[in-house]
């Protein structure tokens, strides 16, 4: 989120004080909403067993998260940008919390999706509120790594909904989990208020939308999400729900051994985020754009994609884990759009790009379901591996014409330089 050029200048802090008051506490949220976005993941075994649910069932109850997520997207940055992460953050993290524990007592199907809805709705705030309060007082040279150990805490969030959870259900159920999950949501909201500095007061001016048609319309936008938007979108909508199933019906892994793999490529999140922002750094220091960095990124991503379309059996556990390991490259694209977008709409871009990528993750997931419905469950409620071979191959022949595109403008010279942008330092980390 931008600060206005007139706002009261935030007051110098020590890298110990902005460690701890600052980044900590926000980035713990985003560790609890990818916590909470990737449980599912792990408990679709006892949500099928007590809903009997199908595909296209289970992963709408999962995506909807993300739906209700892109909901809040617009008013929470318009929000954010008037009264600041300290006073947003808290009052969401406790709409999340009355989620998970209308979640924790839901009876139905019905219930259950209204409380998952719920949960993205209050944690829809997370991230970006990390991203306001860090773009305050981090000079923007050193932003891609922050942003980096910023996503990195969200990748040991989504590992800790893997193995953890999985021993947590060997005192208690589903239940009891969800009901642990909204202790941590209030808890946080109380020392987010009680800790965290207060962002600068900006003018006084009401809360606005206008210039979202400049952002969409402006080159540096288009062209990063061009090339980057739909693989963030199937990063999030796969790792979220579906690679764990793929490991137990196309792999034909137990459910030991796939939440193990799921625990292994989550923690991988962890090693490629922060990789991804030195690389991005260091590139840039050699002339190398954070833009050209992201493509040979998503190429990789996009081969890892093609080696599970084709399914080949020995490569079926490494694969798993590199598609979260190499799909953190997509992280990337909030640093590129705060460099290379004027300072006046990086705000409302970075409000935007959230926007698409979780309506586009809500898609992905629950159209990766309707897709596996095509084909009858056999035993065990597992589904062919054509099902997945079919639905990863639509998703990667979605995502091959950005490659192409930025491909073909690089070759025509066209391609932006995405250097970092000079601005006033704030205080160093």
């Amino acid at each position: 989120m931008e600060l206005d050029a007139s706002a009261r200048a935030p007051r110098p802090m020590s890298a110990a004080a902005l460690f701890g008051l600052l980044f900590l506490p926000y980035a713990m949220g985003h560790f609890l909403s990818c916590l909470m976005r990737t449980v599912n993941a792990i408990l679709v075994p006892q949500l099928t067993a007590e809903l009997a649910l199908k595909p296209a069932q289970l992963g709408l109850l999962s995506s909807v998260f993300y739906f209700a997520f892109a909901l809040a997207q617009l008013p929470v940055g318009v929000a954010l940008d008037r009264w600041g992460p300290q006073r947003v953050q808290p009052p969401m993290l406790l709409l999340a919390a009355l989620g998970a524990l209308a979640f924790a007592h839901g009876r139905n199907y019905a219930e259950l999706l209204a409380a998952r809805a719920l949960i993205g709705l209050g944690l829809g705030g997370c991230f970006m509120s990390a991203v306001k309060a860090i773009s305050t007082w981090i000079p923007p040279a050193r932003l891609p790594t922050v942003h980096g150990c910023l996503i990195a805490v969200g990748g040991l969030g989504a590992a800790a909904a893997t193995v953890p959870v999985r021993l947590a259900l060997g005192y208690t159920d589903w239940h009891g989990v969800f009901i642990a999950l909204a202790a941590a949501a209030a808890a946080l909201a109380l020392l987010i208020h009680t800790v965290t500095p207060a962002a600068p007061a900006p003018p006084r001016r009401p809360p606005s939308l206008r210039g979202l048609g400049q952002v969409y319309r402006h080159p540096a936008f288009r062209d990063t999400a061009a090339l980057m938007l739909v693989p963030h979108m199937v990063f999030f909508g796969i790792q979220g729900l579906w690679i764990g199933r793929w490991l137990n019906d196309a792999a034909r892994c137990s459910e030991a051994e796939t939440v193990q793999l799921l625990y292994y490529g989550m923690a991988a999140i962890v090693v490629g985020a922060v990789a991804v922002g030195l690389i991005t750094e260091w590139a840039g220091r050699r002339g190398v754009a954070p833009l050209d960095v992201a493509a040979v990124g998503v190429a990789l991503f996009l081969l890892v994609q093609l080696g599970l379309v084709c399914n080949y059996a020995p490569l079926q556990r490494p694969l798993a884990v590199l598609f979260t390991l190499v799909g953190t490259v997509t992280g990337i694209e909030y640093t590129i759009i705060a460099q290379r977008m004027p300072a006046g709409l990086t705000g409302r871009a970075a409000t935007c790009l959230n926007l698409l990528i979780f309506l586009g993750a809500f898609t992905v997931q629950a159209g990766f379901g309707l897709v596996l419905d095509l084909w009858p469950a056999g035993a065990g409620h597992r589904y062919p591996a054509a099902a997945y071979q079919s639905a990863f191959g639509l998703l990667f022949a979605l995502q091959l014409p950005g490659l192409l595109r930025f491909l073909a403008l690089r070759r025509g010279g066209r391609a932006a330089s995405g250097r970092m942008a000079c601005r006033p330092p704030r205080a160093a980390l």
